[in-house]
């Protein structure tokens, strides 16, 4: 269209048009010399950092760069480090759901491990921090005095993961997060607790008598060592626990079982961060005196007191549930006049929340255990969460005995 006022191929009329293209074409090169120092600047910035990574590598292969822990960080380099290490756990840890910590079971078995695999860096409230953790880059914080630095799900990620470039390694078994969370709920309780109530915690309220089952029984002096120093703490030298469900009783349990279950913990085939270690520590033999040991102690009973809830569970033990083609548990587990597979435990007397969250972690397939551990992963699957209490009660309410028929 001609402008208006402009007769069709006039001088005017082609002018205007000279002048469109003009401011048209100088657009296009405007925008061309934009679009090329853009490109200059990323290319100059890659070129930088290019040659800062050159230079990083260069230096890194020059070995100059001292790595001693005795050089200690910059106040700068420590700063930055906490304040990433800070703004990590704070983002992942969100979302996570902490459960119920004041429990006394759960604080028991979170200090149960943590003088084993903690103290040694953190101290204890009965021993002061180690002169080693001192010459640690960084340092291992005091957790009797630093163990509410952080919320609970916060600890509970530092548990489980650790932390790279530190000492703190991640849980031995990334599938139980149950223990995890036993050492945040001892975590918690930390700083309140002053030495005498740390030993109490730990080692509980043991006499010198208790430990005359080591004296008698145990001939290898190494192997009455690692008991009284390890596995008494937690199941006792009786063998009995420490009287709740923190840690199974092993009294009377068959030698062939108890062997066989830390041969597992040994093998990784059977998960748990506390027992793996303590299992990595021990020879064949001793294991075999272990369980030996275990086997031929009495156990005590461990009533439970819910009729009603004993009787369901009774059910279920003797009969099964056919319906859901459920096996009776006693089929394999007792009460039986004639003795099971050896790989199979007996039950009678355990601790019902033990038994519980056995129960639980078949079903979500975090225990593992000996050859036959799979075999109880239908059962586990089937009942329902109140039904592996009522069998827990049922079998904790029993009487311990063994059978006439028992090698």
């Amino acid at each position: 269209m001609p402008e208006p006022g402009l007769a069709p191929g006039t001088r005017d009329e082609n002018g205007i048009h000279r002048m469109k293209r003009e401011v048209e074409t100088h657009g296009r090169d405007a925008r061309s010399e934009k679009r090329q120092t853009r490109r200059r600047w990323v290319m100059r910035g890659v070129l930088i950092a290019a040659l800062l990574g050159a230079a990083g590598f260069l230096l890194a292969a020059s070995g100059i760069i001292p790595i001693t822990a005795s050089s200690r960080h910059w106040a700068i380099t420590r700063w930055f480090l906490n304040f990433s290490k800070e703004r990590s756990v704070a983002t992942h840890s969100i979302g996570i759901k902490v459960p119920p910590l004041n429990d006394e079971w759960r604080i028991l078995k979170g200090a149960g491990h943590f003088e084993t695999g903690c103290r040694p860096c953190h101290g204890s409230p009965d021993v002061p921090q180690p002169r080693i953790a001192f010459a640690m880059t960084p340092n291992p914080p005091p957790l009797s005095t630093h163990g509410q630095d952080f919320e609970p799900a916060e600890l509970f990620y530092i548990v489980k993961h650790g932390i790279k470039f530190t000492g703190m390694p991640a849980w031995p078994s990334q599938n139980r997060d149950d223990e995890v969370w036993d050492m945040v709920a001892f975590l918690r309780k930390l700083p309140e607790l002053d030495g005498e109530q740390y030993r109490r915690l730990v080692h509980g309220t043991a006499t010198p008598d208790d430990d005359a089952p080591l004296q008698e029984l145990l001939p290898s002096r190494g192997t009455r060592n690692v008991v009284s120093q390890n596995c008494a703490r937690c199941h006792g030298s009786d063998g009995n626990g420490r009287g709740n469900e923190a840690f199974p009783a092993l009294a009377g349990q068959k030698e062939q079982y108890l062997y066989a279950s830390m041969k597992a913990y040994l093998e990784k085939r059977r998960h748990s961060g506390i027992m793996e270690p303590i299992a990595a520590g021990l020879d064949d033999a001793a294991m075999r005196e272990i369980a030996r040991y275990y086997s031929a102690l009495p156990r005590r009973a461990s009533p439970s007191t819910n009729a009603a809830a004993i009787a369901r569970g009774e059910t279920i033990a003797l009969r099964g549930i056919p319906a859901r083609r459920v096996a009776a548990c006693a089929q394999c587990h007792g009460p039986s006049p004639v003795e099971s597979n050896p790989f199979y435990p007996r039950l009678a007397g355990q601790y019902a929340g033990y038994l519980e969250l056995q129960l639980g972690l078949f079903q979500k397939r975090a225990r593992g255990g000996t050859p036959y551990s799979h075999v109880m992963h239908y059962t586990a699957d089937t009942l329902s969460a109140e039904e592996r209490r009522d069998v827990a009660l049922y079998y904790s309410s029993l009487e311990y005995q063994t059978t006439e028929d028992e090698p």
